[in-house]
Parts: structure tokens; sequence; C-alpha cells
């Protein structure tokens, strides 16, 4: 029976379309080591953007070819079945199958608003399978280590072969080579390095380059990551860092997505999870930004979970949001976020500009301090799994973007981000000298915010919270907005002692007018901890402050922010 050629040329349009997107996705990732190399920031920036749009772009470019093409029968299940079926037969052997596989998914789910997963016009499978060690020598290479450990980061490091001078060489390789024999005694013990495999491109983010790999102890394996700086003096080995944690903070959901050239991201993906075996597949995938297949794992793996689990989706631990509904599955480490369809007072922003919010985030530089959330549309899962509480909630308060049936609680719309403690609660109930560390980094995590351009708004500690690594992070977008938005102001004396005394300033306040010297009084922090903080981070009390980091902004300069502990720097060790 001859094939409709509708159905051929539809599958043509879209592997033609992924075809488009796979070439300039790399060409725009080939641009990064350039960057690098001669310190273009901006170009990076720049860059960066570019690839964060060409999906959408792309697929709003074959969805509406496709609706051209198709016209009356864009809407036929059976048709789109056999589409997808050619599309199949086109990557089947492709090194990039599942990359393709989510590709062909976000055409059908424009073309049909799928509620939930349809297998007939869907690709649907498990989450993704880890490959066998074998096959990720595709991706690495492996160097000896028949001497001294010295001689082997030498040689990892000619690998890169850039285009810039270094500016002291044997100085970094001496160093680093101490840090590594000092992390394999502490690990190891006795057992001495034998190899280390190194992946062959070198990864690329904001103004540092990452060379990855893994040391290896016979069956015991160290990660090791060379962060790589380039300032005016040259290029240079800025950190080493050796410990699964390290690595995975560099790798972190809180972070943008890396520059790195790649033909078989499941194989990458394996060598990343032999020296961060905690990392979920879809973050690895999303930090090498495939972002939207590592919504598919995520999508998936929850699935997988919920196949595997009986307890009930719940309301959030925390205080309860004014723009949001959070809830989460005990057992799995998300939190999903609603809309609410009204916010109480004093909120005056639109639902509109929530979203406007994310997209805002998802399109910035998140520095380690902003969490990556998840965009889903249309998701459904059994009304059983769902406490009596929450679908109260939800009926009451989110009618706009939920149904609820007597079997099934449909999502039009809705956030997933890492469920991680917040802050308020986080000071509360840990011991002192951790909660005067959260506190210490949450100063830094405002000032990292604002080296990005971004002022959170409201500073309150439930908007806060922290990872398992200890980091303070930001996750309630409804008040943010760009540094350069706001006017920040010292506040006016009073002219009479009664101006105090009342409920409303005694002086002009403008719609973007910030007073720093009031965030003290809301932060809600107490004793050792409160002093502390203000001992280490009273700068932010300040107007000048802030208007200093605007001038840097407005002067055009990009901040650089260190992806890693100021203790973990060589430089700490290059000045003794």
């Amino acid at each position: 029976m001859p094939v409709d050629p509708s159905i051929e040329s539809a599958a043509d349009l879209i592997l033609c379309g992924f075809e488009d997107y796979q070439h300039r996705f790399a060409e725009i990732t080939q641009r990064a080591r350039g960057r690098f190399e001669t310190r273009d920031w901006q170009g990076a920036q720049r860059d960066a953007l570019e690839r964060l749009g060409l999906y959408g772009d792309i697929v709003d470019t074959i969805d509406a070819g496709t609706r051209t093409l198709l016209g009356e029968h864009l809407h036929r299940t059976d048709l789109w079945a056999e589409i997808k079926a050619a599309f199949a037969a086109h990557v089947d052997d492709s090194p990039i199958i599942e990359i393709a596989e989510t590709f062909f998914n976000s055409v059908t789910r424009r073309v049909f608003d799928t509620v939930g997963v349809d297998p007939r016009i869907e690709f649907v499978a498990p989450p993704v399978a880890v490959p066998h060690a074998a096959v990720e020598e595709a991706v690495f290479e492996t160097i000896p280590i028949d001497g001294s450990i010295e001689s082997a980061v030498k040689k990892i490091i000619s690998r890169s072969e850039f285009k810039a001078n270094w500016n002291n060489l044997d100085r970094d390789v001496r160093l680093a080579a101490q840090e590594i024999e000092c992390e394999r005694a502490r690990v190891l013990g006795d057992r001495e390095l034998v190899a280390v495999d190194v992946i062959s491109p070198v990864f690329y983010r904001g103004q540092r380059a990452f060379i990855v790999g893994r040391l290896r102890a016979g069956e015991r394996v160290m990660p090791i990551v060379l962060a790589l700086a380039h300032d005016a003096g040259g290029v240079e080995i800025d950190a080493v860092l050796l410990t699964e944690n390290e690595a995975s903070i560099v790798f972190s959901f809180t972070r943008s997505y890396f520059h790195v050239e790649l033909d078989r991201p499941r194989d990458m993906i394996a060598f990343l999870k032999s020296i961060m075996p905690l990392k979920p597949v879809a973050e690895l995938y999303t930090a090498l930004g495939f972002n939207k297949h590592g919504k598919t794992e995520l999508y998936r793996d929850l699935l997988f979970h919920m196949d595997r689990s009986t307890d009930l989706f719940e309301i959030a631990r925390g205080d309860r949001g004014l723009v949001m509904i959070v809830f989460t599955l005990p057992s799995y480490d998300l939190v999903f976020k609603i809309i609410r369809d009204h916010f109480a007072p004093p909120k005056t922003i639109t639902r509109r500009e929530v979203m406007d919010k994310y997209q805002l985030v998802f399109r910035h530089d998140r520095a380690g301090r902003l969490v990556d959330a998840q965009e889903f549309e249309h998701l459904k899962f059994a009304r059983n799994r769902f406490s009596e509480s929450l679908l109260t909630e939800l009926a009451s308060n989110a009618s706009r973007s939920v149904t609820i049936s007597e079997r099934f609680v449909h999502f039009a719309h809705l956030y997933t981000e890492r469920r991680i403690t917040p802050l308020n609660l986080y000071l509360r109930e840990e011991e002192e000298e951790l909660a005067v560390e959260a506190a210490l980094d949450y100063g830094r995590a405002i000032k990292n915010l604002a080296a990005t351009n971004i002022f959170p708004g409201d500073l309150l500690l439930k908007n806060f919270g922290v990872t398992r690594h200890g980091r303070v992070i930001f996750y309630d977008y409804d008040e943010l907005c760009p540094l350069t938005d706001c006017r920040f102001r010292t506040m006016p004396p009073a002219q009479y002692p009664e101006d105090e005394m009342r409920a409303d300033p005694w002086y002009y306040v403008g719609p973007n007018d910030v007073f720093p010297e009031e965030f003290e009084y809301f932060l809600g922090l107490r004793g050792v901890v409160r002093d502390r903080f203000l001992q280490r981070h009273g700068d932010l009390l300040t107007a000048s402050y802030w208007k200093s980091v605007q001038d840097r902004h407005q002067a055009g300069e990009i901040i650089d922010i260190c992806p890693y502990r100021e203790r973990k720097r060589l430089r700490n060790r290059k000045a003794h």
C-alpha cells in the first residue's frame, strides 16, 4: 500500500527542523572556546541567550509548516501515528535519538495540547538507561599515571591547546598536583592512582572553562574538575575540585547551562554519572544544554517513581505563599508550584507577570543562586494520589490551572523545582554553627544575584532555601527585577519626632524606590546569627553598596562569580 505523500513530507519537515536545530546548536556551542580565549564575556552572554531561544523558535517554525502542509487533516491522530513511524525510521540509528524523539514530541504537543501522554503520537520510554561504562570510551581519553601526578596534570592541560598565553603553567601544575596528592591520601589511603580518564571536550560557562574527568585507583574513582580562568595575566588553573559534592555543585540545577561540544549525549551522561552518582539524569541533560530533553527525563522518572510508590501529594512545608500553591510528593525530590487564581494584598502582580518572571530566570545567568524551574502544561495524575487538604486548596484557589474530576487531577499549567529546605525553617531547626553558615551564605547569595543584575525584591528568609550541599538559593520570583531598575535611597531623617510614629512614611516613596536600611527589620535574624550576618554583610543595609553595583552594570562590566568556595581557589596557595 503506497504511503500518503503528506506523511513523508511531514516527517521530512520535522526531521529537517531537528537537523537545523542540531546544526545551529553546535555552531553556537563551538564559539565558546574562542570567547574564552579572547576573554569576550559579552559575546559569551549573547551566545547563551541565542542558544536558549533556538529550540522554541525552530519548533514554532515547524508547527506553522505542519499546519500548512496538513491543513484540515492536522488533528488526525491516525495520520500523526504514521508520521511518527516515518520519523522514527529516519532517526533509529542516530547517536542522539533521545533528543530527536523529544523534538518530535514538542511538535505534536503543540498541535494536540495532549493531556498526559499519548503513545500513539508521542515517543514514550522509561527513564534513560545509563549505558555500560565501555560505551563511554567515545567521550573520554585515558592518560596513564606512570610517573608523577604532576606530569599527568601537564598532559591533561596540554590537550586543551588554547590560543591564549598561560600565566604560569608550571606553577599551576605543581599546585594542582599537590591538591590531588592530598585528596588521594585522604580518600584512597595507600592506593596509588593508575590513570585519569578525561572527557575530550572542554566545558565552558561564564568566565570559566572546565576540564572534567575521573582519577582511577583500581576499581575506585575520584572526580577531577580543573577550573580554568582567563584574566589579563593569562589563563590559569583557578581551582582543582576532587569530590563528588564539589563536582555536583559545578553541575548544579541553580546554574546556567554549559557550552560543550558533544556528539553522543547519552555516553557523556554515563561518564558524568560515574563521578556524580546522586545527580539525576534529567539534571545532567539540562546542564549540557538539552533542557527540553531534561524535562522529558524528569517527567518519565516521576511517572516511573509514582508507579512504585504509594504516598500522597501534599502541601509543602513552609509558609503559605501569596502567589503560588506549593505541593510535593514526600518520597520524591521535587516541589510543584501552581499560580493562584487571585493574589492577596499586598501583592499587585498579575498572572502574566509571574510567568514572565520565570521566563526571565530561564534566560538569565542563574549564578548558582536561582533554581532552574521546569514549566509543564497539561499534566494528569490520579486523584487518589492527592491528600484531601491539597485537593481542597487546589479546588478553592487554583481553578484556572487545575481541573479535578472523579478519577484525575489535570494541571493546565505548573512549574517544578528541586525540593530544598526553606531558609527560615533551616535557621530555626539547625544547630547554631550551621545556622550561622547558612545566614552568611544568604548574604553571599544576595550579593551574587546583585552581581548578575538581579534584585530579589522580597528578601524574606522564607523566599530562600538551603540545598543538600548547604548552599542558599532564591526560589520565589514574583518580586524579582533587574537591579538597574531599582532606585536605592537613604531614608531621609524625620523632621518632627511624631513623624516616626506615623503608619505611613513622612517622605515620598516612588514605585521603584528601595531603602536598604529597612532590610534589617524584616529579615528575621536573631542573636548570634544576626550579629555574624551584620558583621560580614552589613553593607547590604546601605544604599551606597547597591549603587556601586549598579554603577558597574551600567558601565558594561560583567562581574565574575566564582562557582565554588573561595577557599578552593589556587590563588590562595599562590599568595604563599
